[in-house]
């Protein structure tokens, strides 16, 4: 006698299926914005790459713009949890600020293609997900902003105006630019050359001691 081959239900799929197509979605939609740019990649291209029916597409993502905020807000966290935590600590105000630079140099390189996405296609969010993208992005900057007044409190930095933080910033970010990874410099090493590029304009040279 031949066992019966169970019915397939109907509705929702399960939780790690729809994890898994969800998450093949995500990397099909990076692939894509990363490639070709948030407004030149088609609903149905992400579909295809993902083998994703456009029905069920749909279900999993909600929209195009919701994948957009998906990938730059997932990386964009993960940059302000570490930041949180470094200074957070009871370091140096110098050291926070070496950790902050390997931390945002090493991200970066981490998550280049969201990255690359961000600097060109971040314009794209409207409503209430682009401001809760920009507080993301702002908390960050707050947080860069208080290592600087620290040390420049102490008398460690010679500066904190808020144009060293933006350009900083802005120099750190433009590293998904130009990084390749067969170049010359690891991560940490890139991350070292911008410390010591940074740091020796901003730490206060200390004062002779001779009469």
């Amino acid at each position: 006698m031949t066992a019966a081959v169970p019915a397939r239900r109907r509705g929702r799929p399960p939780a790690s299926e729809a994890g898994e197509t969800r998450e093949r979605i995500m990397r099909a939609a990076l692939e894509l914005f990363a490639h070709k740019g948030f407004h030149g990649t088609g609903v149905a291209e992400i579909g295809d790459r993902a083998d994703v029916q456009r029905g069920a597409l749909y279900y999993h993502i909600g929209s195009k713009e919701e994948l957009l905020w998906q990938i730059l807000a997932d990386y964009t966290r993960l940059m302000l949890a570490e930041a949180e935590q470094i200074t957070a600590g009871d370091d140096y105000p110098v050291t926070k600020l070496r950790k902050l630079i390997h931390s945002h140099v090493r991200l970066i390189i981490e998550n280049r293609s969201a990255v690359a996405i961000q600097l060109r296609d971040v314009a794209s969010l409207t409503g209430e997900r682009a401001r809760e993208l920009q507080a993301l992005r702002d908390r960050i900057q707050t947080l860069w902003q208080q290592a600087l007044d620290a040390g420049h409190a102490t008398g460690v930095l010679r500066t904190a105006d808020h144009v060293v933080t933006n350009g900083v910033l802005g120099m750190l970010n433009s590293v998904t630019f130009w990084y390749r990874d067969e170049g010359k410099h690891t991560p940490g090493e890139i991350a070292d050359i911008l410390c010591t590029t940074v740091l020796d304009g901003l730490i206060q040279p200390r004062k002779s001691t001779k009469g």
